[in-house]
């Protein structure tokens, strides 16, 4: 077997890894910001819950940042086509995440509930919309993004920026937006203490319903969308391009792929055994279990898409053959390899001090704790 060809897998793989890191590390942070107004009743408890999450957000952000590096270095042509075409997307994603640190630093400056209750709109917002965004776009990649290209390589978007937010990408939305606020209520619920520890785990066991229920219906209405099939392209080995290929749109065919191995069905189940043994922990007090478990509803989420999408990356519904695929949009064979190299190096590296922090940073946070540091947010 060529070794371009399992690198190309392979960061694949890779990719899949790091968008489901960003869901559960990000998503966490966003799901407290959401959730913030609604499970702190008073000053303190908002405080509280922000420093439940304030040594590690900003750590957490480097997920982001690989997430987006990785695309940039191993699938140039997505990277390229996804920025421009959708680039009024990306900056509302940026403006909300900007105003995220302002939220974190200046909140507690000013003891004025004004100032106070103007920035934890900003951090709701700063929470709600990344999410939002994360999840349509997902749902916009099973759908197809309007794209072409010329003889040059140079894509066009002939797409508009309310229809990126069409049904399917709302609810694909909001079922990121429920899983951010379950994994961020599960967190509160696990190192806080009292009436607030309660209004999390109602708010988390909630978010778990919805999860279960949009992921449902958005399974059913991918059933029925209309997919993409690779009719010919060169061999998955070779360098190429999407001029060299054709493909077709063809109903359900997003299916098609569990149909042929019918394994992949462990994927989609994986999401429901996580979100509902999430449920069952919560339940039982078990605030860990039942954050991991919404981390294991995440990878089943996440990997459904990618088992049903393979070998499509980024489907083009203006010209169904230059769509992007794992085959042609990769990068050099030198530079997937040196790209290996480096995570082989780095991602153990990320892991552990991740680990470590949270570790060095355990247990409950009270408002005592906050009141009496005077590095709190």
């Amino acid at each position: 077997m060529e070794i371009y060809l399992v690198l190309k897998a392979l960061w694949w793989l890779l990719l899949g890894v790091l968008l489901m890191g960003l869901a559960a590390m990000v998503g966490t942070d966003m799901g407290v910001g959401t959730i913030l107004r609604y499970v702190g009743r008073s000053d303190d408890e908002r405080r509280v819950a922000l420093n439940i999450i304030g040594p590690h957000w900003d750590g957490n952000q480097v997920w982001f940042i690989l997430g987006g590096g990785a695309i940039f270095a191993a699938w140039p042509l997505v990277y390229a086509t996804a920025f421009s075409g959708l680039y009024i997307v990306m900056l509302v994603l940026l403006w909300s995440m900007i105003v995220r640190p302002l939220g974190f630093e200046y909140r507690s400056k000013l003891a004025s509930p004004r100032w106070r209750n103007g920035w934890d709109w900003c951090l709701f917002v700063s929470g709600f919309v990344p999410m939002l965004v994360f999840g349509a776009a997902i749902g916009n990649m099973l759908q197809g993004v309007p794209f072409h290209f010329d003889w040059r390589l140079t894509s066009f978007y002939t797409g508009s920026f309310i229809a990126l937010f069409n049904p399917l990408a709302i609810l694909c939305g909001l079922l990121s937006v429920a899983m951010s606020v379950y994994m961020g209520a599960a967190m509160i619920a696990m190192r806080s203490e009292g009436p607030m520890a309660g209004r999390a785990q109602g708010i988390a066991r909630l978010a778990a319903v919805v999860a279960i229920a949009l992921f449902t219906i958005g399974g059913i209405w991918v059933g029925f969308l209309d997919g993409y099939r690779l009719v010919r392209s060169p061999d998955p080995w070779l360098a190429q391009t999407p001029l060299q290929q054709t493909v077709e749109r063809e109903s359900g065919r997003w299916f098609a792929n569990f149909r042929s191995a019918p394994i992949l069905w462990l994927v989609p189940a994986l999401g429901y055994v996580g979100i509902l043994g999430g449920l069952m922990a919560l339940r039982s007090g078990r605030g860990h279990l039942a954050w991991w478990s919404g981390a294991l509803g995440w990878i089943g989420i996440i990997g459904t898409a990618g088992a049903a999408m393979f070998p499509f990356m980024m489907p083009s519904s203006s010209n169904p053959s230059h769509s992007l695929t794992v085959w042609n949009a990769s990068s050099s064979e030198r530079t997937l390899a040196w790209m290996v190299g480096f995570t082989v190096i780095f991602m153990p590296l990320v892991v552990w001090y991740t680990s470590w922090a949270f570790w060095v940073m355990r247990g409950k946070m009270s408002a005592e704790r906050v009141r009496s540091s005077e590095h709190a947010y």
